[in-house]
């Protein structure tokens, strides 16, 4: 581990080193150096040669382990040309990470037995799997890839059944309008209601020594009836399964798993009799014994598809782990967790069709449910801990076992290709949604007639579409649409025995499919098209009830006006808001997926109360904080200027008072009295004393005097107006541009950051937004960048 950690420093320091180098050469300017020194010019050839080795010999490693070939690179000129086999190396690269990730995250699981195991002979060798004789092939039934219409279930009998095998072979067709089987334990799963022992916190029981124990291996029909009659008195069983599905179309189910307190199996499912393991169902749908299975979404179907099995009371660790929060969700996390059983990974690309198994092959399947009935107590107890089952928001074991009974109850359905919408397990909608690209409609074309090609070829030959084809190569013989046998082995690199064999055929495919896109359809109608048909069908699986709005009854004053709205012509009124106009419109039609927030707000209803009017004054309710304070006094009840006298009018919400000083000099005992009404004029009291009324008289006059002062110094601008020169607006002071009038007068007051700037700047403010990051390098004037030192 420390020489690893000195290896990583060693090439860490040394990357920062080439990299810092790199820059300082491209910013110099090469073309100018290599004219000015032909020694100059000979070391950068030298050292373009041996960069393009090391980036061949890193591609030729990368390529290695994966279906894709690392072009050649020759010379500088060879990048752009052999560009597409560089992007194709680095997809293979990516599909092999996202496959990784799938395993890594309990989707497809691959664990070791023991972390003390080598790595030696980890990796299976691709070439020794075309040498390996199909098994389907010895098959009594041989799998079918071309069925079209609903999978119908595998089985003979129906143990533990409530409703008859009879009754559950009745057809029904499905959204799409395909007839489809119906599940045959579907009721039996339903209803089905778990042993009390699931809710119950109980001490772990124990699993025996690995080291010490191993397991039985099943390949005769007598093993198998042994198997079954001691699987029948166990309460508890774990169960797993190993897949295969590199050299067939569907796949298959290459061992399987078994695991109860005391015991474990391994069953050989490869065999030509492999459809009487079909008396396992009693067992499997055994109400009376427990299943525990970690992910097995997939499990149950393959279950279904190849032997005819299907599980009655299944409980899923996998999502046991997720209810309690795990950080993570594989089985190898678990058994770390709980067992402290650091798992492996060595056999995950294992081919699992190789017979007889290996020692290794079969510790590691081994391991698969060995540990799991104790992992499954583990995790019981803490859902048992951790619910609180007066409440269903809070029971988590419930919530545990609701989603277990939703997995057991998935359906196998056949592969039925859509070549014109591409939906489906097998579609090429799925593929072009998962890694984006932009298609001409001719490019489209041949990219849909080679995936139709590539899924019709993997039927008849019963192979992976995968092993005949990788992903990455259908979209580089779409993008270059190759006319003859050079270029299209050129454009996908990777070449099997069958592309070999067939490759006149696929070139007269891409060759009518680029003559056919000439008028074809463009890849965005059709996506767009496809996006449209599910929000149809979305809508309308999912079309909200409308609530029932309870009827209104008018009052008296609201009924008139109500009888006349009834009587008119009812006006159009929109749902939501039309704030947005056509562009809100037209955008609703794309999936809502895309929108993060919606900007259509909705509408108040139109009731009676909104048109209920009193005095011609709203009836709707205004909150008491913006209800006026003062009662409004029409003009014509206020007092006239000569019966007013210096009166304190006060401003309404809170302003400052202001003194009315336009009321002729009388004393205050003459003044009328005003309505009491009038709140927002106040009276002064007749009885105050006689200074006060002395000094507010004095006050007033001074007042009075102002206000005549003003009055004559307008009336004489008036006058003068005629004698004012000209507006000069070429050194007037701008008024949007007042800061850089400012600004010319001195750097002083640019610096002043508290001076209010004069008159009106309507852009103030715009520059307080965050600055984006500069270019890398600018463009200067002056001197080349070359001779910077």
């Amino acid at each position: 581990m420390d020489s690893f950690k000195t290896l990583q420093d060693e090439i860490s320091k040394a990357l920062v080193s080439t990299t810092r180098s790199a820059s300082h050469i491209g910013a110099a300017d090469i073309s100018f150096q290599r004219s000015l020194n032909p020694e100059v010019g000979s070391q950068l050839d030298a050292q373009n040669a041996r960069l393009l080795l090391l980036a061949q010999r890193l591609l030729e490693n990368a390529a290695a382990s994966s279906d894709a070939v690392g072009p050649k690179l020759p010379d500088v000129e060879a990048i752009d040309a052999n560009w597409r086999g560089v992007v194709d190396v680095i997809d293979s690269l990516l599909e092999k990470a996202d496959t990784s990730l799938d395993e890594y995250t309990g989707v497809v699981k691959r664990l070791s037995p023991s972390a003390e195991q080598t790595v030696t002979n980890a990796r299976p060798n691709i070439a020794d799997r075309k040498h390996i004789a199909k098994p389907q092939l010895q098959f009594e039934h041989v799998p079918t890839n071309d069925e079209s219409g609903g999978f119908r279930p595998l089985m003979s009998s129906k143990p533990h059944a409530k409703i008859p095998l009879e009754e559950c072979l009745k057809t029904f067709k499905d959204n799409r309008g395909r007839e489809q089987y119906p599940h045959p334990y579907q009721t039996e799963i339903e209803t089905y209601d778990y042993p009390s022992s699931v809710y119950e916190h109980a001490e772990p029981i124990p699993y025996p020594p690995f080291e010490s124990t191993t397991a039985t291996f099943v390949d005769t029909p007598e093993a198998v009836a042994a198997m079954l009659a001691e699987l029948k008195t166990a309460k508890e069983i774990a169960i797993d399964l190993e897949h295969h599905d590199n050299r067939s179309y569907i796949g298959m189910v290459s061992l399987m798993q078994i695991s109860t307190r005391q015991k474990d199996w391994i069953v050989d499912t490869l065999k030509p009799w492999r459809r009487k393991l079909e008396c396992l169902n009693e067992v499997f749908a055994d109400p009376s014994i427990l299943k525990v299975l970690h992910g097995a979404y997939m499990d149950i179907m393959w279950l279904q598809r190849d032997l005819g099995l299907y599980v009655v009371g299944l409980f899923d660790t996998h999502h046991a782990a997720r209810s309690l929060g795990y950080p993570g969700g594989s089985l190898a996390y678990l058994l770390e967790r709980h067992v402290q059983f650091k798992a492996q990974k060595q056999h995950q690309l294992a081919d699992w069709r190789v017979r007889p198994l290996t020692e290794d092959l079969f510790e590691y399947a081994r391991g698969d449910t060995h540990f799991l009935l104790y992992v499954y107590d583990n995790l019981r107890n803490e859902l048992v801990a951790k619910s609180d089952f007066s409440n269903p928001e809070k029971n988590k074991v419930g919530d545990v076992l609701q989603k277990s009974k939703e997995t057991a109850l998935q359906r196998y359905e056949h592969p039925i290709y859509d070549s014109e919408l591409g939906l489906g397990s097998m579609g090429w909608h799925k593929l072009i949604m998962r890694f984006p690209t932009q298609f001409t409609a001719q490019q489209f074309a041949v990219f849909r007639a080679v995936h139709q090609w590539r899924d019709k070829l993997s039927r008849q030959e019963d192979e992976s579409p995968l092993f005949i084809m990788p992903n990455h190569a259908v979209f580089s013989i779409a993008r270059a649409m190759p006319v003859d046998k050079a270029a299209l082995f050129n454009a996908i690199q990777h070449v099997s025995h069958i592309i070999r064999a067939k490759a006149d055929e696929l070139v007269n495919v891409i060759t009518k499919a680029k003559q056919d896109g000439i008028d074809g359809q463009e890849l965005n109608d059709v996506l767009k098209a496809i996006d449209d048909m599910k929000l149809a069908r979305r809508a309308e699986f999912e079309t909200p009830k409308k609530p029932l709005q309870p009827p209104v009854v008018p009052t008296p004053l609201q009924a008139p006006l109500l009888g006349t709205i009834a009587t008119a012509t009812p006006a159009t009124r929109a749902p939501a808001s039309r704030f947005w106009g056509k562009l809100w419109h037209a955008a609703q039609e794309r999936p809502m997926s895309t929108f993060s927030v919606d900007l259509a707000l909705p509408l108040p209803p139109l009731t009676a109360e909104i048109f209920a009017d009193t005095n011609g004054v709203s009836a709707i309710a205004i909150p008491e904080a913006e209800k006026s304070k003062h009662t409004f006094v029409p003009k014509e009840d206020r007092p006239q200027a000569d019966e007013r006298t210096d009166l304190f009018i006060v401003k309404q919400l809170g302003g400052k008072k202001r003194k009315r000083t336009d009321a002729i000099e009388e004393k205050v005992s003459t003044t009328p009295a005003l309505d009491p009404m009038h709140d927002d004029e106040i009276m002064i009291d007749h009885e105050e004393s006689e200074e006060a009324i002395r000094a507010r008289q004095k006050a007033a006059k001074k007042a009075l005097k102002k206000q005549k002062e003003r009055e004559e110094a307008a009336k004489a601008a008036s006058l003068n107006c005629d004698d004012e020169p000209a507006f000069d607006y070429a050194n007037a002071p701008s008024i949007l541009h007042a800061n850089d009038d400012q600004g010319k007068k001195g750097k002083k007051d640019k610096k002043d950051k508290k001076k209010k700037p004069v008159g009106f700047s309507p852009f103030s403010g715009m520059t307080d937004a965050p600055k984006g990051l500069p270019r890398a390098q600018k463009e200067k004037a002056g001197r080349s960048r070359t001779f910077q030192s």
